[in-house]
């Protein structure tokens, strides 16, 4: 899994945040930044799948309370990896 690839290759993960309940949707890790990276089609899929929103309400629930909620300078980046139904 990745987000244990993460912790075991960051010698600080205790610095890096991760978003509860999206493990699955990580698709990278930014050293630069210092920041996971997630794919914002897997976490609107996990909420459809997990949660039971229709995708309407999945991408709404998301915009406002996931991709664009900012909690301190280790906040996650959420990005359209375009790739990731194929």
């Amino acid at each position: 899994m990745i987000k244990e690839y993460i912790i075991d290759h960051y010698s600080a993960s205790d610095d890096v945040m991760f978003a509860d309940g999206f493990d699955e949707a990580i698709i990278g890790f930014d050293p630069n930044l210092w920041k996971v990276v997630y794919s914002r089609g897997k976490s609107i899929q996990i909420l459809v799948d997990r949660d039971g929103m229709s995708e309407e309400e999945a991408v709404e629930y998301a915009e406002y309370n996931t991709f664009g909620a900012y909690i301190g300078e280790k906040t996650p980046v959420w990005v359209e990896d375009f790739l990731w139904n194929n």
